[in-house]
């Protein structure tokens, strides 16, 4: 089992950043694939990027690649995102999510483990 709660959520104008932190605890951090995900009112829940057990691949969907950034710190047992450059349409509650495998997982069925998401609101 795996416990995720993220943070870092918050209000930000168009153009800013905010860095979201997905804290795990209750087994073997390292072990696992983590991704994040963001689901925006009336939308279903989307792929934003996940990065594998070492950090050392990851992958991010086209629409916010070169703004969203995936890191993981395994010795924190924490995963962030980096936003940057924000915009009105990444409003969503963004959700970190973690799977025992090596490579990133993209779809939301593949994810065993979820947080309770916390709330990235831009203003235009």
């Amino acid at each position: 089992q795996v416990q995720l709660v993220e943070s870092g959520g918050g209000l930000v104008q168009t153009g800013g950043s905010l860095r979201l932190s997905c804290a795990a605890s209750g087994h073997t951090f390292s072990w696992y694939v983590l991704g994040w995900f963001r689901q925006a009112p009336g939308k279903e829940r989307e792929f934003v990027a996940a990065i594998s057990w070492s950090g050392s691949s990851t992958y991010t969907v086209g629409s916010v690649k070169g703004r969203l950034t995936i890191s993981r710190d395994n010795a924190k047992n924490t995963v962030y995102l980096q936003m940057n450059s924000l915009k009105p349409e990444d409003t969503a509650v963004y959700y970190c999510a973690a799977d025992l495998a090596v490579n990133p997982r993209l779809e939301v069925s593949e994810y065993d483990y979820w947080g309770q998401g916390t709330q990235v609101t831009v203003s235009s």
